[in-house]
């Protein structure tokens, strides 16, 4: 392929002037990719696009451009509003954050986030946990969940929003996504897989007047096998929307990458539903129509005051069909895969509308609170969509703590232990639990990040609640200084509550705007001195962390005194009860760590730390490749402090009595993809421009974007449709719809790949005193005959047991796909298993650095004992 330099197509799409962007590194690509696919050719979807294609053979061209964006930011009760198309039955959509629960309302949940869920483990869990989610979308009227997040990947181990999804690894991010989105739309709501692709930073990430967003630069292999991995698999679960990054991908917007969105998405992973922008990501209105745009939102344009009512689309759109520079077949897509995803979730049937304002907590409020003149009305019913929703939240919470270091055997905590409590992080926000907007600071119990993936506490169940209702004996110090009157005695047991925050870009914390550049891997608030002189004048002291992602512990890990370190994550509003379930033996700790902890940030590659100001579009070239994470720590032969999956218990387990059955036979590339199904077929000819005219006598609302033009500017859009000029399309385009790449054929891609090749099991014993869950987790080591540069070891799948109680077994089913054994063919465009007689090793064990027992292909047998491959 060579380097595709895309045009930048300005957002006037009459007389347009085109820009060219900036150069990235030689060798990364950003391909040219038309047309959009049309979706619908799927038999698992057909029927809803059959009902969508009735009604938008129906529509005229304003109420189809209508639904394609918001009405502008703050002109609704949702945080994005498209238009409606009352004439055919089709509501206003309401669009809703976030991937933890629904945000800026009441009597919600505060789930655990989704590093937390990931924590966990559990795929049970992350189900129900998805269920939950999606009633309380439903319950509160929204149509369209943003969420779960998949996107950041977690790259970048300072990165501000990589707790919102649930993991350092693909696969451990797949399950968490797929899960997700199964357990939301179970109930009838939209969810929506984010941010496509690579936005593994916050700063830089937008384009403005005076700088582009940051460009992602990653190679064709990186970007199947570890990035677009999770989308893959959202996509095979039928996730109805995906949210396109701010960000750019070698050079190329997300907002208008036609390589991205078009042939990666739409084409090869079969994407039926609808893409929609990040709030602001759009950058343009045509080029980014052709691009594969569906949705734009909130509906503003991102380089003129909001306030002006000014959008890429809506009124434009409706311009831009008449005078041809879009193609009526792109716009009438984009509207189809809208109405599909509402028909595939039962969205017809007996919906809820919003019942909530994310504006303001007051009942009355201005309906549209941005415009300068607003009708009133009742905008809160404070509906309780709560329900037993708390206890899943709880046990998520508890199922991820994640038991690091237990010397002596200092935890469970004796019932009569006296204790010591250290740090504010073990209490309630003393100014009030929701006192910052958007979660944006770090003060009390640390539950979530901050921005928009955050949510409002109905309450806060802190640590220190968690203590006072057990009865314990204890003695609470609020400050992150060490106190001079704690009086140590030799029988205390001391609690040291520390904490790690990041969040999303609009929000500076402490200096930190978003991602962790001020406090860098470090614990906020003298956490590290703290715990030092907590150490100095205590024998045993436990350390309680929450945390976004990977902290350094070094200075304070080898302390004598330091006996027990416990990452809690961050656990939404259950964070006292489910730690003291934990502390006290209730139950054993299961949780394992879902990314690395090193020893020192000078442990990571030098290409995944932060990129700061650089004059024109920041680059961010990912030249560490597939080594991200314990994919790198392996490599490279750096022993980090906590492994990648790492994770103790008070009990102990065996593995044993694995077998391995072959299922399906391999050859080096899949069977050839499933043909294309039939797609909707609708008139290409432009509509008569009075399908675009104001309505009479209607009352506008001042900034409230609408799709209707004014006659005159309706009549000479379709006069210009037949003027010797043209709309100058980019380099590449096409018109004419192809039968998809080799690597696609169903939702999620060829689905062959996801035959399974080899079926495993294996026998986990409680070989403790104590009850408790393990969690096998199975690794793919690539045959040494290989030529494929492939990481030592890399995730594949994994299970989690019930509780075992001491002397009790249980067999747990695990599966390696073919997928699992393939690599991405940059030649071929496709995947390939590069040794198909080779012996692939399938390890088990509880750790990634904890691996005895391997499972080889090519003798079909299973062998305990063995040396960990890392």
């Amino acid at each position: 392929m060579h380097l595709f330099l895309a045009l930048c197509i300005s957002t006037i799409v009459t007389g347009a002037a085109i820009e060219q962007r900036d150069a990235v590194p030689p060798g990364y690509v950003a391909a040219p990719y038309y047309p959009a696919p049309h979706g619908g050719w799927t038999s698992d979807w057909s029927e809803s696009y059959r009902k969508a294609s009735l009604l938008v053979s129906n529509m005229t061209l304003a109420e189809k451009t209508n639904l394609t964006a918001g009405t502008g930011i703050f002109m609704g009760r949702c945080v994005g509003n498209t238009g409606s198309a009352l004439r055919v039955g089709i509501p206003q959509l309401c669009l809703q954050d976030g991937p933890l629960g629904v945000r800026n309302t009441d009597h919600n949940t505060a789930f655990p986030a989704g590093i937390t869920a990931g924590a966990t483990w559990d795929k049970d869990l992350l189900y129900r946990r998805g269920v939950a989610i999606g009633e309380e979308f439903r319950g509160k009227g929204v149509n369209i969940h943003l969420g779960p997040s998949v996107g950041a990947l977690g790259r970048k181990p300072r990165g501000g929003r990589n707790w919102e999804g649930f993991g350092s690894d693909p696969v451990l991010q797949a399950y968490g996504g797929a899960l997700s989105i199964k357990g939301i739309q179970s109930v009838g709501v939209i969810a929506t897989l984010k941010h496509l692709i690579a936005n593994e930073q916050e700063m830089y990430r937008m384009y403005s007047l005076v700088k582009p967003g940051i460009s992602s630069n990653l190679d064709d292999r990186t970007l199947h096998e570890l990035y677009l991995w999770p989308f893959a698999e959202g996509v095979r679960s039928g996730v109805g929307s995906v949210m396109i990054a701010y960000n750019a991908v070698n050079g190329s917007a997300c907002s208008q990458n036609s390589y991205l969105i078009n042939g990666l998405l739409k084409d090869e992973l079969g994407f039926q539903g609808f893409v929609m922008s990040d709030w602001l990501a759009q950058i343009s209105g045509v080029s980014s129509t052709l691009a594969g745009l569906d949705m734009s939102m909130p509906g503003d344009r991102h380089d003129l005051p909001i306030v002006l009512g000014n959008s890429y689309w809506m009124f434009e759109y409706s311009r831009a069909v008449l005078n041809g520079s879009v193609p009526v077949d792109r716009l009438d897509d984009a509207v189809t895969r809208i109405l599909a995803a509402y028909f595939q979730m039962g969205q017809d049937q007996n919906y809820p509308r919003p019942n909530f304002d994310t504006n303001t907590q007051d009942a009355e409020g201005p309906l549209y609170p941005a415009a300068l003149i607003s009708p009133r009305g009742i905008v809160n019913e404070f509906v309780d969509v709560q329900a037993n929703h708390a206890e899943i939240a709880r046990d998520v919470s508890r199922d991820a703590i994640t038991l690091l270091k237990n010397q002596n055997n200092v935890l469970p905590l004796r019932r009569n232990a006296t204790l010591k409590v250290f740090g504010t992080d073990a209490e309630k926000n003393p100014d009030g639990i929701n006192s910052c907007n958007d979660q944006g600071c770090n003060k009390g119990t640390l539950g979530m990040g901050w921005g928009s993936g955050s949510a409002r506490y109905p309450y806060m169940d802190s640590p220190i609640d968690g203590f006072k209702a057990r009865g314990a004996t204890y003695q609470f110090f609020n400050t992150d200084s060490f106190p001079s009157n704690s009086n140590p005695s030799p029988n205390d047991t001391a609690i040291v509550f520390v904490s790690a925050d990041s969040g999303e870009n609009y929000i500076t914390v402490e200096n930190n705007p978003g991602d962790r550049t001020s406090s860098n891997l470090n614990l906020w608030h003298n956490g590290d001195k703290l715990i030092k002189d907590v150490a100095a004048k205590y024998a045993n002291v436990v350390v309680v962390v929450h945390t976004v992602g990977p902290v350094i512990l070094e200075e304070w890990h080898d302390l004598p005194a330091v006996k027990a370190i416990l990452f809690a994550h961050l656990p939404g509003q259950e964070a006292g009860a489910s730690l003291m379930q934990v502390l006290y033996g209730d139950v054993s700790p299961s949780g394992h760590l879902p990314y690395t902890l090193p020893k020192s940030e000078s442990d990571y590659p030098q290409s995944v730390s932060l990129v700061g100001y650089q004059i024109g579009q920041p680059q961010d070239t990912f030249t560490e490749g597939l080594y991200v994470d314990y994919r790198h720590f392996n490599k490279a032969k750096v022993t980090p402090r906590y492994a990648f999956g790492h994770g103790l218990s008070y009990t102990t387990f065996a593995y044993s009595n694995a077998t391995i059955t072959a299922v399906t036979p391999l050859t080096a590339t899949p069977p050839t993809r499933p043909a294309k199904g039939e797609t909707p077929s609708y008139s290409t000819a432009i509509p008569p421009a009075s399908e675009a005219y104001w309505p009479e006598n209607f009352n506008r609302i001042w900034r409230y974007l609408y799709s209707w033009l004014d006659k005159n500017d309706a009549d000479n859009a379709a006069k210009a449709a037949n003027s010797t000029t043209k709309y100058p399309y980019p380099e590449g385009y096409s018109n004419v719809q192809g039968p998809g790449p080799q690597a696609g054929g169903a939702q999620g891609g060829n689905p062959a790949l996801f035959d399974v090749a080899y079926s495993i099991s294996v026998t986990v014993s409680n070989t403790g005193s104590r009850p408790g869950k393990a969690v096998a987790q199975l690794y793919v080591q690539f045959p040494s005959t290989s030529t494929v540069d492939t990481p030592i070891i890399q995730l594949r799948d994994f299970e989690k047991t019930s509780t075992l109680a001491p002397g009790t077994s249980q067999t747990l089913n695990l599966r390696v796909t073919r997928k699992d054994l393939s690599v991405w063919d940059v030649v071929s465009q496709n995947w390939i298993i590069p040794v198909v007689d080779g012996d692939y090793g399938l390890w088990l064990g509880d750790s990634s650095d904890a691996l005895h027992l391997r499972c080889g292909t090519a003798r079909g047998s299973c062998a305990g004992e063995q040396t960990s491959p890392v």
